[in-house]
């Protein structure tokens, strides 16, 4: 009796570690292998920019219309895969087009857009915000897998990524890879980090604005962090030798050195790193205000109160010296929609 025992569990054990095999296998083979830079077909409108006009930008992480204020998630503590259902979804979505349009910005860059996920039921977003918007968008992928394996249940398809848009002339955008967090077999289905990049002629010169969408690491030990803004500050070095105007903006997943009107309150669940002034290059600051916060844990739905749930600055804007920035806030949405809130940047070209 023994024995059949023992050979039944040595036959489940052997059948979990061969599934695993192949599940791992298949992951590999079919891993998302993007190269390091990637010129993307360009959307765009014909709207030129001119020196010494104001213009808006809006960085905004949507999170994949899937992460509204009585959501939680099981990265952050929380318990929650997906969104329950996908009217949810859908209203989540028209929430956040509708503060995008009042907000009647010149540039948008979103974080956390699903073109083809199950845990956003396959709604295609970027086309949803591009057609509430009128606007055109370029998309940069960097999350895409068959099936993402876990948790329990698991997250499965994902497709999702960044997304710029403007009815300014962009003249090229491209995907510029970012350095990997992880090693493999965990690789084989984690994000694969980048930079989307638009670049629009600025009228009556040979000098552009070279616009940097990015949503850098949240879950690795911090050397994923550092590497990826080694490079984007090597980036917006380059183009700002060139002469160029250089604005890159996004979720930093980093707070700001000198900020700390939202304190840390909960070490046990995520906290973020810091990014600090001096790791920038000449002629770059941070465009950056605290005036509400910009990010919530999602260890628990939201509170509505910020001594209350844990909350975070981890969203804004580097802009090179040659733009004059006469505004900078944060826009306060009560993280109705998504865990993030919008932050609003308004700019002339010196």
């Amino acid at each position: 009796m023994k024995k059949k025992v023992f050979k039944g569990i040595g036959f489940v054990l052997f059948a979990i570690v061969v599934l695993a095999a192949i599940v791992i296998g298949y992951l590999t083979i079919r891993e998302y292998r993007p190269k390091s830079v990637e010129k993307l077909d360009v959307r765009t409108n014909n709207k030129e920019l001119k020196k010494g006009e104001l213009f808006t930008v809006l960085s905004y992480n949507t999170g994949y219309a899937g992460l509204s204020k009585d959501e939680d998630f099981f990265m952050d503590g929380g318990k929650k895969v997906s969104p329950e259902s996908k009217q949810l979804v859908k209203t989540n979505l028209n929430g956040i087009a509708n503060i995008l349009k009042k907000q009647n910005s010149d540039i948008y860059f979103l974080q956390e857009v699903d073109v083809d996920s199950n845990r956003s039921y396959h709604i295609d977003e970027q086309k949803f915000y591009q057609e509430k918007l009128g606007m055109p968008g370029n998309f940069a992928c960097n999350f895409k897998c068959d099936f993402v394996p876990y948790p329990l249940p698991p997250i499965g398809k994902v497709t999702s990524g960044l997304v710029t848009l403007t009815n300014y002339k962009v003249t090229e955008a491209s995907r510029i890879a970012l350095p990997e967090s992880f090693k493999w077999p965990v690789k084989t289905c984690n994000l694969k980090r980048c930079m989307l990049e638009e670049r629009i002629p600025i009228e009556g010169t040979n000098k552009e604005l070279v616009l940097i969408n990015f949503h850098l690491e949240a879950y690795d030990s911090g050397e994923g962090k550092i590497a990826q803004s080694k490079m984007l500050a090597e980036k917006l070095k380059k183009e700002y030798e060139k002469g160029n105007y250089v604005i890159a903006g996004g979720d930093f997943n980093q707070t700001f050195e000198g900020m700390d009107t939202y304190p840390i309150h909960d070490k046990e669940s995520w906290v973020p790193g810091q990014v600090r002034a001096n790791e920038l290059e000449d002629g770059f600051s941070f465009a950056v205000s605290d005036n509400v916060p910009t990010c919530r844990l999602l260890n628990a739905p939201y509170s509505g109160d910020y001594e209350k749930s844990q909350v975070y600055v981890i969203d804004g804007f580097i802009v090179s010296d040659n733009i004059e920035v006469t505004e900078v806030t944060n826009i306060d949405t009560n993280f109705e929609f998504t865990d993030h809130q919008p932050v609003r940047l308004s700019v002339k070209l010196k």
